[in-house]
């Protein structure tokens, strides 16, 4: 496995980091966004790009501007999608060849179906998500799931039963509407954080190995 440190531009915001983990030879790669309260450097964005290298799938994941200056408010929703897109770019240009999925944890994932729903993502074939936010925590509503009827790739929503931002009755109701392109996989008795409680019986590495194992297995079908 090897780590290579990058930076590209975003149009109008500047440079940003970016880590690209991955085997030798991937047989796919992921633009993985990290959420709005911590970077890419965070212990769940590096286990999941480690995982995935594991299992054969390269990953980029990148600073949104807003982290890369440090700041706490995250960036307007054009200048997130055009990060994510220049991801994108970066991705296809340093992992040529493979299949490429984009995607991200809570706001990164809303972002990259946002840039996808606006104008397709070049080569991108499929978007995963791990723990979409759906709403805000207490304010249940699936306003936030509008555009993703504007994306017509396959999508996959990897989701925890006591996620604060997303009540279950309302992602089973959302990825429905979306039909086939919508895959839905229920992670039972975790938080937004895919943390799970002592007495679930589970701990959170083994949530997060079936999250690697979901995904790897989705992005191989796809």
């Amino acid at each position: 496995m090897s780590r290579l440190p990058l930076t590209f531009t975003v149009p109008g915001a500047g440079g940003v980091s970016a880590l690209l983990d991955g085997p030798g030879a991937p047989q796919a790669c992921c633009v993985f966004a990290h959420g709005a309260g911590a970077g890419m450097d965070h212990a769940f964005m590096a286990a999941i790009a480690e995982g995935l290298a594991e299992r054969g799938i390269a990953v980029l994941r990148f600073q949104f501007p807003f982290m890369e200056q440090g700041s706490k408010r995250t960036d307007p929703p054009k200048v997130a999608q055009a990060a994510v897109r220049a991801a994108v770019e970066e991705a296809a240009r340093r992992v040529p060849g493979v299949k490429l999925f984009a995607g991200g944890k809570s706001f990164g994932g809303r972002m990259t179906s946002q840039a996808q729903a606006a104008d397709p993502l070049p080569g991108v074939r499929g978007l995963a998500f791990v723990g979409f936010p759906l709403h805000p925590a207490g304010k249940p509503s699936t306003e936030r799931a509008k555009h993703l009827h504007d994306v017509h790739i396959p999508m996959l929503f990897l989701q925890g039963t006591r996620d604060a931002l997303a009540e279950m009755e309302l992602v089973r109701e959302t990825t429905t509407a979306l039909g086939k392109k919508a895959t839905l996989h229920v992670v039972d008795g975790a938080d937004h954080a895919f943390h799970v409680l002592v007495r679930s019986g589970r701990n959170d590495a083994q949530v997060r190995e079936e999250l690697l194992d979901t995904m790897a297995a989705w992005m191989a079908a796809a």
